[in-house]
C-alpha cells in the first residue's frame, strides 16, 4: 500500500444516525493515508436503504467531519468543501449509472432476476435450517425462461436481481489482518438489486469505488467477510480491485460493542432508580413513553433521549462524535485520541496533531485486535489541553460552546461576568462543558436557591462555635456596608473578617459563604464567584441562607 501514484481513499457512511466515533476514526485514517501520499480523500453517501437514510444525517455527518478538520477532496459540497468530476456523490443520485451497470451483468450471464417473495424464502431458510443444512439459495430462478422471466416483468411482479457466482473460494490478502480465503460453499448468488429498484451496499459500493478510481479501501473489520462478494462482482464487471485494510472495532473497557444502546441502558437504569411511571414535561411523548418502557428493544429517539437525560440529571455515555462535541470535548483531542485506538506511531509518542498524523499515519501498524476506549485517558488528554491554552483562548473556545449549548448563561452573565467565570474555571475544567455543567446555581433566580443537606453543608455551616451560620451572619451586615463588588475588593474585606473572627482561617468564613451564594460546598473561587454573581444576587443569598440556617437551628438545636 505504499504506491504513491494517484492513491485515492473513501469514507462512505450510510446517513441513518450520527457520526460514530468508529466511523470518524475510519474517515481520520482513510484521510490520512490519501493526504500523506498526496492522494485524493473522497466522501460519499450511501442512502441507498431508503428506510434508514435522512437528509439530516447526511448534514450531521459533515458537520461532524468538518468539526474534526477532516476535510474531503471529492464528495457532496458543504461549506465550501466537496464537489469533484466524479460526482453525485449521494448514491440515491447515482440509479441510472448502477441500472446500466446491472444490465450489463444480465446479458453477460453474470446476474439474473429473481421472483421469490419474502415467505417464500423464509420457507426455505426454515427448511434448511431443520435440516440441519445451512441455507444457500437454490437458483430456482434460472429454471425460468427469459420469456417466462419477462412475461413476470412486463406484469410487474416484484424482482430482485442476483449475481451468479462461479463457484470458486476467494482469497483476500488483506494489509492488516493478512490473508484469508473464503470458501465458494461460503457464498451463495447474493441479491445485488433489492426489489424496490435500489441496488445493494454490495453492487453500489464496487461500482462507486470503480467510477470514484478508489485505490485503497480502509474500513472496519465487520466488512471483511463482504471483501469476497465485492471481489466477485469485480471480477464479473472486468473492474480492477482495489487494496484493502480492514481495521479493528473500537470497543468498550469491558469489552462490549460501543454502541448507541449503551445510552439506552444508561438512561433506562436512571429511569428504574428514579422510579418514574410518566416522563418529565416536554421530554418524551407519553405514547412512545409507554411504548419504549414496556419493549427493552425499542431505544428513544437521540433527541428524545437527551431531552430526558437533562431533565433528570443523567449524563449519557458518548458514542457519536457530536456527543463528545456537546461534552465539551476538543475536536483536535478527539482526533489524536481516536488516533490512537488501533494505531500507534511508535517511540512512544502518544500526542500529535493532524499533520502529524498526515505524515506518519502507515496502516502496516494498524493492530488487529479490538481497540478499548479508554475514556480516563480521554479526559486526561482533555485536561491537559484545556490547562495548556492561554486564558483568552480558552475564553474565546469557551464562549462558542456556550452560545452553542448553553445560550441561557451566556445571556444571564454577559460578556463580563462571561470573562470573570471563564477566569475562575479554566484550572478547574477537563472539559468545556464543565463550567456550565458545574455553576447551574447561576441561573437560578436568588429566591429559588436550595442548600444541600449533604453532611458537607452541615459541617460547614453549623460545626463548631461560632459555627459558619454565626459567622454569615456577623459578616452580613459589612457586606451591606460595602458598594465595590470586585473579587479583589471583597478578598481584602473579608481576610480581616476571618483574621478577627475565625482565628485566621479564611475557610471557616470562604465555605459558609459559597454555601450561601451557591447552595453547595463546589464553586470557583469564593471571591470570584461573589463578583460573578453581583452584588445584589449575592446579598439576597446570603440573607436567605442566614434565614434558613437560623431557622433550622431554631427548629432542631444542637
Amino acid at each position: 500500500m505504499n504506491d504513491p501514484a494517484a492513491i485515492v481513499t473513501r469514507f462512505a457512511p450510510s446517513p441513518s444516525g450520527h457520526l460514530h466515533v468508529g466511523g470518524a476514526r475510519t474517515a481520520l485514517f482513510c484521510w490520512a493515508f490519501a493526504k500523506g501520499r498526496s492522494g485524493r480523500f473522497v466522501l460519499r453517501i450511501e442512502d441507498t436503504d431508503q428506510k434508514r437514510s435522512s437528509d439530516a444525517a447526511s448534514i450531521g455527518f459533515a458537520k461532524d467531519l468538518h468539526w474534526l478538520g477532516i476535510l474531503w477532496d471529492e464528495g457532496p459540497i458543504w461549506q465550501g468543501t466537496g464537489g469533484g468530476a466524479h460526482g453525485p456523490y449521494f448514491q440515491s443520485e447515482r440509479l441510472d449509472i448502477y441500472n446500466a451497470h446491472l444490465q450489463r451483468l444480465i446479458d453477460a450471464g453474470h446476474a439474473y432476476y429473481a421472483f421469490e417473495t419474502a415467505a417464500e424464502l423464509d420457507a426455505k431458510r426454515k427448511a434448511a435450517t431443520a435440516g440441519g443444512r445451512a441455507y444457500r439459495y437454490d437458483r430456482a430462478a434460472l429454471q425460468l425462461s427469459a420469456a417466462q422471466v419477462q412475461e413476470k416483468l412486463s406484469a410487474g411482479t416484484p424482482a430482485v436481481i442476483r449475481l451468479k457466482c462461479p463457484g470458486h473460494d476467494v482469497t483476500i490478502r488483506d494489509e492488516v489482518l493478512g490473508e484469508a480465503t473464503i470458501p465458494a460453499t461460503e457464498i451463495d448468488d447474493f441479491v445485488i438489486r433489492k426489489a424496490d429498484g435500489f441496488p445493494t451496499y454490495h453492487f453500489a459500493v464496487v461500482v462507486d469505488d470503480q467510477l470514484m478510481q478508489v485505490t485503497h479501501v480502509l474500513r472496519a473489520q465487520e466488512h471483511f467477510t463482504n471483501t469476497a462478494r465485492h471481489m466477485l462482482l469485480q471480477d464479473a464487471l472486468g473492474f480492477r480491485r482495489p487494496a484493502y485494510a480492514h481495521l479493528p472495532i473500537i470497543c468498550n473497557p469491558d469489552g462490549s460493542k460501543m454502541s448507541k444502546r449503551d445510552k439506552d441502558k444508561a438512561l433506562r437504569k436512571a429511569v428504574a432508580e428514579r422510579g418514574l411511571s410518566a416522563p418529565p414535561a416536554a421530554t418524551v411523548d407519553a405514547t412512545v413513553w409507554n411504548a419504549w418502557l414496556g419493549d427493552k428493544n425499542i431505544q428513544l429517539e437521540l433527541d428524545a433521549a437527551q431531552r430526558l437525560a437533562d431533565a433528570i440529571g443523567v449524563t449519557l455515555p458518548e458514542i457519536n462524535v457530536d456527543d463528545f462535541k456537546r461534552s465539551g470535548y476538543l475536536p483536535e483531542v478527539i482526533v489524536n485520541f481516536l488516533a490512537l485506538n488501533g494505531w500507534s506511531p511508535g517511540n512512544d509518542i502518544e500526542k500529535f496533531d493532524l499533520e502529524f498524523l498526515r505524515t506518519h499515519f502507515d496502516p502496516r501498524r494498524v493492530v488487529k485486535t479490538p481497540a478499548k476506549f479508554d475514556r480516563v485517558k480521554l479526559m486526561s488528554f482533555n485536561c491537559d489541553a484545556i490547562t495548556g491554552m492561554t486564558p483568552e483562548e480558552f475564553e474565546r473556545r469557551a464562549a462558542a460552546h456556550g452560545n452553542m449549548y448553553h445560550p441561557d448563561f451566556m445571556a444571564r452573565l454577559g460578556p463580563a461576568g462571561f470573562t470573570m467565570l471563564a477566569r475562575a474555571s479554566q484550572e478547574r475544567s477537563k472539559t468545556l462543558d464543565d463550567m456550565f455543567r458545574g455553576n447551574r446555581f447561576l441561573l437560578l433566580a436568588d429566591d429559588e436557591l436550595c442548600w444541600e443537606t449533604s453532611k458537607q453543608v452541615q459541617k460547614a455551616m453549623l460545626d463548631g462555635s461560632p459555627c459558619g451560620a454565626d459567622h454569615l451572619e456577623s459578616l452580613l451586615p459589612i457586606l451591606e456596608a460595602h458598594s465595590s463588588w470586585t473579587a479583589t475588593d471583597l478578598e481584602a474585606l473579608v481576610k480581616p473578617f476571618a483574621d478577627a473572627h475565625s482565628g485566621g482561617q479564611l475557610g471557616k468564613v470562604a465555605q459558609p459563604l459559597r454555601v450561601a451564594v451557591t447552595g453547595g460546598t463546589v464553586s470557583p473561587p469564593i471571591f470570584d464567584t461573589l463578583a460573578i454573581l453581583g452584588r445584589e444576587s449575592s446579598l439576597a443569598r446570603i440573607r436567605r441562607c442566614t434565614a434558613h440556617f437560623k431557622t433550622l437551628r431554631a427548629a432542631s438545636p444542637r
